[in-house]
């Protein structure tokens, strides 16, 4: 079984072949390689507890539920992440009998377990529609909150057509 070495403890054992390397260096050099040491493992220990916390979430996630559920869940991970869909459009797709024929209770279940940002997600389409199907602004924004298109609510439908960047 493999061992794996924190890498707190490889950013200290490199800070302090750094400071070993640099030998005749002045006093304020060392200063600015001790803060920079000491900032660099501070970086280092918050992203091996924020990759610790979202492993753990990962694997409460996958502890909850069913089968079902969490392929369903995935699914709608997937829909969210790559095709940036609301909240409403991602239900619908996971019960809908010409997508993914997930039970209600099912996708309700995948959907209160998503984590997702509808805002962004509403940009991101919106943007999309500007970009590649030349739409105005009104229209994207009637898209959006369409019962017929997207189904954004008309809260994040307004976030995105205030927030699209210019285009490029």
């Amino acid at each position: 079984m493999k061992k794996f070495i924190p890498a707190i403890f490889l950013t200290i054992a490199m800070a302090f072949a750094l400071c070993a390397c640099s030998g005749g260096s002045s006093s304020s050099d060392s200063e600015d390689t001790g803060a920079k040491t000491e900032e660099a493992t501070e970086n280092t220990a918050d992203d091996a507890a924020k990759a610790e916390e979202t492993a753990e979430k990962t694997e409460a996630k996958a502890d909850e539920g069913t089968a079902e559920q969490r392929a369903a869940l995935n699914k709608a991970e997937t829909y969210s992440e790559m095709m940036h869909m609301s909240y409403q459009g991602i239900y619908d797709q996971l019960t809908s009998e010409y997508g993914e024929q997930f039970a209600p209770e099912d996708a309700q279940w995948a959907m209160d377990h998503l984590e997702a940002d509808w805002n962004k997600n509403a940009l991101e389409s919106a943007i999309n529609y500007r970009d590649n199907l030349s739409m105005s602004t009104d229209a994207i924004y009637d898209q959006l909150v369409s019962e017929y298109g997207e189904k954004f609510t008309p809260e994040q439908a307004q976030y995105a057509v205030d927030n699209m960047p210019e285009e490029s």
